[in-house]
């Protein structure tokens, strides 16, 4: 069993996109360029808007940024999927963090509005996620609300987060 800590720094989330935090076959972040928080700096099983959990997290954006030179051309703009995608991940790791085994995979998502966007001149992402329910049986799977905030300013929210633990079936 891993360290339950509060927050988490860049090295700790490489670590568990090597695998190494929750253990082989467990939770794992993607590596960059797909991991998309620098850290953690709030996790706990109490709190958030439904009072269940919470997990915070930040991005420190730059120009330099892959897919700004991609997304799109003469028109650089980070893509709603990646801010949903660091939704998901988030809410992964929490289950990780939680001790439950499996390997994690987004399922679904109920409602996404968009009402900013991220650009190069952008500095920082606050993503937040509240957790709704936790089912801790035979499914492992987590069902929350996020948000995004760009330096500050909420630009999307998301609705019924989904996200599922699976264990590889025995050979």
């Amino acid at each position: 069993m891993h360290e339950k800590r509060s927050s988490y720094d860049k090295e700790a989330l490489l670590a568990c996109g090597r695998g190494e935090l929750f253990g082989q076959g467990n939770a794992q972040l993607p590596l960059p360029p797909m991991l998309m928080f620098d850290r953690i700096t709030e996790i706990s099983e109490e709190g958030g808007e439904h009072g269940k959990g919470v997990i915070r997290s930040e991005f420190d954006i730059n120009p330099d940024l892959w897919f700004f030179e991609c997304h799109f051309q003469g028109d650089p703009v980070m893509p709603g999927c990646l801010g949903l995608d660091a939704l998901w991940q988030m809410t992964g790791f929490y289950l990780g963090w939680l001790g439950e085994p499996g390997r994690g995979r987004a399922l679904s998502t109920g409602e996404v509005k968009f009402t900013g966007q991220v650009t190069p001149d952008v500095k920082m992402l606050e993503f937040g996620v509240d957790m709704k329910r936790v089912m801790r049986s035979r499914l492992k799977l987590a069902i929350a609300d996020g948000w995004v905030k760009a330096d500050g300013e909420t630009i999307f929210v998301a609705k019924d987060l989904r996200v599922g633990l699976f264990q590889d079936e025995a050979k």
